[in-house]
């Protein structure tokens, strides 16, 4: 019962640690304002009081601003459990609690003529708010390897048809960082068990069954037997339980920001938005790619001639390896890396392939150089494709680039994958690489075709100099 205990009430622990940190936070900012625009309290003794503004205390100014800048926050529910470590709601709450604190004083100012200092509020604010958002990432991040461990994760009772409610139970399963535990499902249909999670009854009792096994949240997954009137029954009974209801829609792989509910006529619709593949946004990104292409291989430069000789020294063969790939709506182009394999192993399959799908990969490939092996774990092979980028052929951050054998075999789903540039990284990149089955791969670059932002490119980015490090799946 370890993890139960550590569950919501665990999570209801870290948002007060959250609060006290941003307490911290924002005195060190507040304070470091006041110091670096007035120097000590003492100096601080207001405006000139032959005018018609009232003099002020910074002291007493600060204090006033931490505890209204920690009101907005609470009031704004950045310190609600059930949003920590999910999604963009958490930050967008740190943002507007900011702003809108910052206007609302700025129109006291204003009205009562209290003028404050504006190198103080310049300095304040910004930094106030940077460093809100930072120290909320690293909770983040820590929150997210606690609950892959187990910990502080909420309980779940499924309920749904089987059909449903397998894929939920599976992506739940997938994303243990999200913070959900599946602890039993109800489906009057499905057998004692379904994925090794246990069924303790039928949709109608799900209420009740909820409380005996001690779940958190309820996710209900679309059942036949319940319907609209069961699930608004459902939501009846759960008041006053401290069970929260979650209803998950039968789409998958929408980001948040494509999703938009609209009341509509007492319904709750969803509107999603369609993937945009042309426009400003992919102006701006392509600028980006070849402004950051370009400052990489000034920056780099010394890099690529050692790594140009090391490849060269071990067998006097060519330093890049070129290979025919297909780009941005099915164009052919010639990518290029830095050769890991023995000269021609490109003509000879070794016996074995470690990949469920069009793709060769053998985790032990003898065709592998002792250089090259080198220059795959730490993905270093991959640089040269920078000149790709540069000559518009690829993106930073993209789907993986595939092969002309792999385009033909593809399924027609998958050809969604050639609406962007491939990309140097890309979510497959960070997710496992080589250790992905082809179906995963797959999902992970339509998933990004479909949601890409300039936001979660950076993150991205971020994460591929981890995944470098860590050389999970690179072989």
């Amino acid at each position: 019962m370890v993890a139960a205990v550590e569950g919501r009430a665990g999570v209801r622990r870290v948002s007060r640690w959250l609060a006290l940190s941003d307490a911290l936070v924002l005195v060190l900012a507040v304070a470091g304002a006041q110091l670096w625009r007035f120097g000590t309290p003492a100096d601080a003794d207001g405006f000139d009081p032959t005018t018609s503004f009232v003099a002020l205390e910074y002291t007493w100014v600060s204090i006033g601003v931490i505890v209204l800048w920690l009101t907005s926050l609470h009031v704004h529910a950045a310190y609600d459990p059930r949003m920590l470590g999910h999604g963009t709601q958490e930050y967008r709450a740190v943002v507007d609690a900011t702003f809108r604190l910052f206007a609302a004083l700025a129109i006291v100012s204003y009205l009562s003529k209290l003028e404050l200092a504006r190198g103080y509020v310049l300095v304040a604010f910004p930094v106030g708010l940077v460093a809100l958002l930072v120290t909320r990432r690293l909770w983040r991040s820590w929150l997210g390897v606690h609950r892959a461990r187990g910990r502080f994760a909420d309980s779940v009772l499924v309920v749904g048809d089987l059909a449903h409610v397998q894929p939920l139970v599976r992506d739940l399963r997938a994303s243990s960082d999200a913070g959900f535990r599946v602890v039993a499902i109800c489906c009057a249909a499905a057998p004692e068990s379904v994925e090794g999670i246990p069924v303790v009854g039928c949709e109608e009792d799900a209420a009740e069954l909820a409380q005996r096994v001690g779940a958190d949240v309820v996710a209900y997954a679309a059942s036949s037997r319940l319907g609209a009137t069961g699930l608004r029954k459902l939501g009846w009974a759960l008041e006053g339980t401290g069970i929260d209801l979650v209803v998950a829609p039968g789409m998958t792989d929408v980001a948040g920001p494509r999703i938009h509910a609209r009341p509509v006529a007492g319904l709750s619709l969803l509107y999603v938005e369609a993937p945009r593949f042309t426009g400003t946004r992919l102006l701006l990104k392509s600028a980006f790619d070849m402004l950051a292409a370009f400052i990489l291989m000034v920056a780099l430069a010394p890099l690529f001639v050692v790594l140009s000789a090391l490849v060269w020294f071990e067998d006097h063969g060519p330093v890049f390896y070129t290979q025919r790939r297909v780009g941005h709506g099915g164009r052919s182009f010639v990518m290029t890396k830095f050769r890991s394999m023995t000269v021609g192993a490109d003509q000879v399959l070794p016996e074995g392939n470690d990949a469920d799908g069009p793709l060769f990969k053998l985790r032990d490939d003898p065709r592998v150089t002792r250089i090259g092996r080198f220059l795959r774990r730490s993905s270093l092979d991959e640089l040269p494709q920078l000149l790709n980028v540069l000559r518009g052929e690829m993106s930073l951050v993209g789907p993986r680039p595939p092969l002309e054998s792999e385009v033909a075999a593809y399924e027609e789903d998958v050809h969604r994958r050639l609406l962007v540039k491939p990309g140097l990284t890309g979510l497959w990149q960070v997710s496992g690489r080589s250790d992905l089955s082809w179906e995963d791969s797959v999902r992970l670059d339509l998933y990004y075709v479909e949601n890409w932002s300039f936001t979660s490119d950076l993150r991205i980015l971020m994460r591929t100099l981890r995944a470098m490090h860590e050389s999970n799946g690179a072989y």
